[in-house]
């Protein structure tokens, strides 16, 4: 990475020149759509891995947007005049944005990349130069100050964050911002905190060039920044690498094993409101001889209701390899990547770990007698965003503990939206030897039925009971109604539990 990453940010205090900027980006469709116009499908996805050849060949006109494409993406030098025709440039040089290389040209200071907000929004993230992801320079820095631009694992957190409208939210280690600007969307106040003053400082420029509310900028780390204050959205894409040291603070917690996300989990609790969420991405060992389930479990403050989900598993080597590749080991230093890769084996075996964990964590502070912890694994292809989803998870939590079985038969059902049926058998045999329930929205889920369940979800509709149902069911086959009432509501549950069914009204 050229040092030119770490270089005089643009003034935060320039407002006026902020609004000038984004208004020229705009004026010349420097936008997601405006990118994907210009580049095509393909340079643009090769430019999301790192490859700006395919960008470099599409930009070399002379229109505004390639203008700015070469300028703040691809990260290369324009002439003076050229970029006074897009950008009030000696503005732009005063204000930080863009620097003299020497000769007539100017270059870009920071990466300045186009996102589109979830409602339309034309949003802009601030990050150091060859820091975003798909940046012109890839991610490698062994500089731990630098700020990284949006991966996958910011737009999986953003995807699903509960978006419900709050008095506040805090963003629990900001980077460049991006949770803090969906965030601001939504929440009356928006708090941000990083150990990186300088991620703070990208986190305000991302904010201003993207025309949203500016967030309470703190510095430290986990929840010292706030002391007792509360929130009614806490979101973090924490550092979560599990490594060995904090070489870089943009992705190493710096303490033992998984003990920051154990750490940021176990606090969050103190600083929910009543109702409130606390939504984290968050890596978690597989330690030999203990069920990483009930590890996870421990980590949940005991106010609060839980869903974890894990979506992925690496064992140590590739958990290792994944990591010190994204650092650049490989290339930079390959004795240096030898001894490194040592290093992390010999922390996993001391620790006894097996593999390593990653998935997402939400918590709501229910204050119930009994919370519910719901633990799973879902490698399996899931519908973005899934904020809906998750609001509806605790919704239903909520409906089971408040009703007994007597209740849930006095209850109306409904089939959720996007439920198909499909029945497993031999060919040409009369039954199916299983029936099978598939969503086709959010996670996706599939879950095996009898005969009773697929005939009862068939027939929810909202206007009979449930125990009617089963009534009309047990004449049809024959069984006692009275069993059936009995040994059906252990199946209704799991199938409002899993979003299935709905209450109706």
């Amino acid at each position: 990475m050229s040092n030119t990453s770490l270089a005089t940010l643009p003034s935060t205090d320039r407002s006026d020149v902020t609004a000038r900027l984004r208004d020229a980006l705009l004026g010349a469709s420097f936008s997601a759509d405006g990118l994907l116009d210009l580049l095509g499908a393909s340079a643009y996805a090769a430019l999301a891995r790192s490859e700006t050849v395919p960008a470099l060949r599409a930009t070399r006109g002379d229109t505004p947007l390639e203008t700015l494409v070469r300028l703040f993406l691809l990260q290369q030098p324009v002439r003076h005049v050229r970029v006074a025709d897009v950008l009030p440039v000696q503005d732009c040089l005063e204000g930080g944005w863009l620097t003299r290389t020497g000769g007539d040209e100017v270059a870009a200071t920071v990466d300045v990349r186009p996102f589109g907000g979830p409602g339309g929004e034309d949003w802009f993230i601030v990050s150091d130069l060859g820091c975003a992801v798909g940046g012109a320079g890839g991610i490698g820095s062994h500089d731990e100050r630098v700020v990284l631009g949006v991966g996958g694992a910011s737009t999986t957190l953003a995807g699903v964050t509960v978006r419900t409208p709050v008095a506040s939210a805090l963003d629990l280690g900001t980077g460049s911002g991006i949770q803090a600007l969906h965030a601001a969307q939504h929440a009356t106040r928006v708090t941000a905190t990083d150990v990186n003053p300088r991620a703070l400082h990208i986190t305000a420029l991302t904010l201003a060039l993207s025309g949203a509310p500016g967030a309470d900028l703190r510095e430290g780390s986990l929840f010292e920044p706030v002391g007792e204050q509360t929130y009614d959205l806490i979101v973090s894409n924490p550092p979560f690498v599990i490594s060995p040291g904090a070489r870089l603070t943009y992705r190493d917690g710096g303490m033992g094993g998984d003990d920051l996300c154990r750490a940021l989990v176990q606090g969050a609790g103190a600083h929910l409101n009543e109702g409130g969420y606390a939504q984290f991405l968050a890596n978690w060992q597989h330690v030999e001889g203990e069920d990483w389930q009930d590890r996870l479990r421990s980590w949940v403050p005991r106010d609060c209701d839980a869903w974890v989900v894990q979506r992925e598993v690496q064992d140590v080597m590739q958990y290792a390899e994944l990591w010190l590749r994204d650092a650049g080991d490989h290339r930079s230093d390959p004795v240096g990547y030898q001894t490194r890769y040592d290093a992390w084996l010999d922390e996993f075996e001391t620790r006894k770990v097996r593999a390593v964990g990653f998935g997402w964590i939400t918590l709501r502070k229910s204050g119930a007698a009994q919370p519910s912890v719901v633990v799973e694994e879902w490698p399996h292809p899931v519908e973005q965003p899934l904020g809906e989803t998750v609001r509806a998870h605790f919704d239903r939590v909520d409906y089971l503990r408040a009703h007994d079985d007597a209740a849930l038969l006095a209850g109306h059902f409904k089939l959720a939206g996007e439920i198909v049926q499909e029945q497993v058998g031999l060919p040409g045999a009369e039954d199916p030897e299983h029936v099978v329930l598939r969503q086709n929205r959010g996670m996706r889920r599939a879950t095996r039925v009898d005969t009773v369940g697929a005939g009862f979800a068939g027939v929810c509709d909202g206007q009979l009971s449930a125990g009617r149902i089963l009534d009309a069911i047990a004449q049809l086959i024959g069984e006692d109604p009275v069993l059936l009432r009995d040994r059906t509501p252990a199946q209704i549950r799991l199938l409002i539990e899993q979003g299935f069914l709905e209450p109706a009204g």
